[in-house]
């Protein structure tokens, strides 16, 4: 095949260094690519001359990607380009904003990614990754039976009105669902059982405060989000013992297609964005990219266990966040959003998005993990790019 033509075919080469995603210029799949030469040539410089399009060429295609799916494809290249061992990892959450990216990342790496749900179906319309296996709830032992790691990420979004019955649910699906994660665990055979359990928590556990900085050792707040931080993280800790246990303090996930930024950009898209409340409240945010990567070093290094938190070293306040996204899209940046409004719109839930923590990663960078984005505007040009 001609050497343009190829290049406009594949679009995207996985991080993993073990397979494409193959798309055809107008967006829809092209199949599975096959290798010629070793992976290890392959992930570095994928050659036209290495490889056969299916969709094309005749080289037979994945049984998900039949020609024209406009499902995501991934290629696996044959063997190992890191020498590490393959994962079989079981993932609650696997839909969510983090969830679904570290699902695919994982599936294109080579690893077996098992995907615990309450919805098969519906987990399958927004995974459409092929190799996925998916589990409802009345088989979640049975998928994390014989796993390597399992990763909890599983609970109801927070940044919406709190009513008596929602509040039960932001309580429930975080603290109910880690029990039965660990319950399945812990019933597991001995030579079974999942060797590590990498579980979500949130910077909520320090409260808040304009003025404080909280590392991994200070000490929980006493607010509602606080109080459900602590009962979550005690429920993955029961884990300890029987696997490595490690919980990971979260903060503002900065991604284009949800979480806090993916509600700002609809608003300074229109000319009208400013920061929320007085904007002097701390963000602790982290790049979904970094947070992925934490998750699969917390699986894989024996070294990390306890907790860490999930941000990026340099937090920001709410006004500086305002700045730097304006600056980037080249919109105004200076209409705030007055605390009585989003307290009229989301009720008690606007303490979310009103008040904040200067949270630092002190053990995570202690731990030697990289941040590929450490900085706020490299961050945002990354997303908006």
């Amino acid at each position: 095949p001609a050497h343009g033509k190829m290049q406009k075919l594949v679009k995207t080469t996985c991080q993993a260094r073990q397979g494409v995603f193959v798309t055809r210029p107008d967006g829809t799949s092209a199949g599975r690519v096959s290798t010629r030469l070793p992976s290890s040539y392959a992930a570095l410089n994928l050659a036209p001359s290495a490889v056969t399009m299916g969709a094309f060429s005749g080289a037979s295609l994945a049984p998900s990607s039949a020609q024209g799916s406009r499902s995501p494809i991934v290629c696996q290249a044959q063997g190992s380009t890191s020498g590490q061992e393959k994962m079989t990892v079981a993932i609650t959450g696997a839909t969510g904003l983090v969830g679904s990216k570290l699902a695919s990342r994982l599936a294109a790496q080579g690893h077996k990614v098992r995907v615990l749900t309450r919805d098969v179906n519906a987990a399958k319309s927004k995974l459409p990754y092929p190799g996925l296996e998916f589990f409802p709830q009345s088989k979640w032992a049975d998928a994390v039976k014989g796993a390597t790691g399992v990763v909890n990420l599983a609970g109801e979004p927070i940044a919406t009105r709190w009513t008596p019955e929602h509040k039960a649910q932001i309580k429930a699906s975080r603290v109910r669902t880690t029990q039965a994660v660990v319950d399945a665990i812990r019933s597991a055979p001995e030579g079974q059982r999942p060797k590590v359990l990498v579980s979500a928590s949130a910077v909520g556990f320090y409260g808040n405060s304009q003025t404080a900085s909280f590392v991994e050792d200070s000490p929980a707040g006493s607010d509602y989000l606080a109080e459900i931080c602590k009962e979550w993280e005690a429920a993955a800790k029961g884990a300890e013992g029987v696997a490595r246990t490690v919980v990971l303090r979260i903060g503002i996930v900065l991604a284009p297609e949800g979480g806090a930024l993916g509600k700002m950009l609809p608003v300074f898209q229109i000319f009208a964005g400013g920061p929320l409340g007085s904007g002097r409240q701390w963000m602790s945010w982290i790049h979904r990219d970094d947070l992925v990567q934490l998750v699969i070093e917390a699986l894989r290094n024996p070294a990390y266990a306890g907790v860490y938190n999930a941000t990026a070293p340099k937090p920001v306040r709410m006004s500086e966040l305002c700045s730097a996204l304006g600056g980037i899209m080249g919109r105004p940046s200076w209409l705030p959003v007055p605390d009585f409004a989003l307290q009229t719109l989301l009720g008690e839930g606007a303490t979310v998005v009103l008040e904040g923590q200067r949270v630092l990663p002190q053990r995570t960078q202690a731990a030697g993990f990289s941040y590929k984005y450490s900085e706020l505007g490299d961050a945002l040009k990354n997303i908006l790019r």
